[in-house]
């Protein structure tokens, strides 16, 4: 798949890092409950961790980081937990943005979008315009977000193709089907990363997975941090990456 030039200049200050690190941040209720605090501390507290990992994303030379702000699932939390979570993207967007781009960041945005509250669908518009030009980190923003809808959603465009004639069955490849999906112009995840010890997916890139190291870090997010991140890293740098063919030796399977 292509490398779109702004991804290439931000990962070549990072040789060594992964390209695409993509993070489940879990474990911002947890984190609250063990302390006697209520779950909107907790989610604020993971605001901050947002900040500083974003922060350290750059520092350490990754390209693309990705991060599992809402999924499509979340919709079913209690709606005072909602409400919650939508405010404080608000305040992430409008106070943090500025910021953002003036550090180069560029922001992406992937998950359904109709059917989302106006003010809340034009604040994510906003951040993607204002830093459509830039070069830095691409941060891409997984809100509303399913992976199995997202696949769902790539293979009715498909669906559609065929009904109009522009597109044999035959022809429908798993290449095809990725450039159907949310943000085809990027790189699959080298890394994905989840935190509060929870070890599964949740529905989060499952497409683009396939072939990712997954880190499972036993922090609550409001505790994640660059080290954790440059720990993170370092198990990956460890694994042997092999795409299901042979080791560098020649052993194993």
């Amino acid at each position: 798949m292509a490398i779109p030039e702004a991804v290439r200049s931000a990962t070549g200050a990072g040789r060594d890092a992964p390209r695409h690190v993509a993070v489940i941040m879990d474990g911002n209720g947890r984190w609250a409950a063990q302390r006697g605090l209520p779950r909107r501390e907790g989610h604020r507290r993971g605001v901050d961790a947002l900040r500083r990992t974003v922060r350290a994303a750059g520092e350490l030379g990754i390209g693309i980081l990705t991060i599992f702000s809402f999924s499509s699932e979340n919709w079913s939390r209690p709606p005072t937990e909602i409400r919650d979570l939508m405010g404080l993207l608000r305040r992430f967007i409008r106070n943090d943005l500025a910021e953002l781009h003036r550090s180069n960041v560029k922001v992406r945005v992937i998950g359904e979008r109709s059917g989302l509250d106006r003010e809340i669908a034009k604040l994510l518009l906003e951040a993607e315009e204002l830093t459509r030009a830039n070069t830095g980190l691409v941060l891409v923003v997984a809100f509303n977000y399913g992976s199995r809808q997202e696949i769902a959603r790539a293979a009715q465009r498909l669906a559609v193709e065929v009904a109009a004639g522009r597109l044999a069955p035959e022809a429908i490849t798993a290449e095809l089907i990725a450039t159907r999906l949310d943000a085809p112009d990027l790189p699959d995840p080298d890394l994905i990363i989840r935190t509060s010890g929870e070890q599964r997916l949740s529905n989060f890139l499952l497409w683009q997975a396939a072939y990712s190291e997954l880190v499972f870090v036993p922090l609550y997010w409001p505790e994640f941090d660059q080290a954790a991140l440059e720990g993170a890293i370092a198990e990956y740098r460890r694994r042997e990456r092999r795409f299901g063919g042979l080791a560098a030796a020649g052993a194993g399977t």
